[in-house]
């Protein structure tokens, strides 16, 4: 019998906890919360990312069934199906954003040693864009064309360690930022 601690707990200990925290701080994401903290919800989905998991009845079902060992993964409260809906819709997603860009800096870094597989001594990018297609039905604020809707996303890719540096997405009214005119919201990384 395994006494051990989980793959996801000991996962998780790499997770810079104390930048979240300042995160949700910052952005008031345990504002009016009483049980389900922006912790909670993260590892929820981190969990489901993870395991692959395809809709919020099977993350609540996965995690049900491994009810007795929550605690010792890291969850603090009980994940049910709607309070983890509401908890997506309702917390700010700047704080995911900003963590994001917490978790791309701490992997940069990670990378900066590494040799380059072209002779350049400086930092490469690669700037990429693609239109996604999503359902009208489902998305009526990104319409595309008469029948369907997309959104566009721009990536900024560091080829050192393939690390997103930027991304940007638009539908289409405000797609007035094509990929020409990108280069006013890059910023200049300075060379490592």
């Amino acid at each position: 019998m395994n006494v051990g601690r989980t793959v996801f707990s000991q996962l998780m200990d790499l997770f810079p906890l104390t930048e979240f925290r300042r995160l949700v701080a910052q952005h008031g994401g345990e504002h009016k919360v009483q049980s389900f903290s922006c912790l909670d919800q993260f590892l929820c989905m981190a969990f489901a990312q993870l395991t692959y998991r395809e809709s919020l009845r099977d993350i609540e079902v996965c995690l049900r069934s491994l009810q007795s060992r929550l605690y010792h993964a890291g969850f603090r409260g009980l994940v049910s199906r709607n309070t983890l809906a509401n908890a997506n819709e309702q917390r700010d997603w700047k704080i995911y954003a900003g963590l994001a860009q917490v978790l791309i800096t701490h992997a940069r870094k990670l990378y900066a040693g590494d040799s380059f597989s072209a002779e350049i001594e400086q930092t490469a990018f690669a700037l990429d864009s693609t239109t996604i297609d999503l359902c009208l039905s489902l998305f009526p604020w990104a319409p595309f064309q008469q029948s369907k809707s997309a959104v566009k996303a721009h990536t900024l890719l560091d080829l050192r360690g393939n690390i997103p540096s930027f991304i940007q997405h638009y539908h289409r009214t405000q797609q007035r930022c094509q990929r020409a005119g990108m280069n006013c919201l890059l910023r200049p990384v300075p060379s490592t």
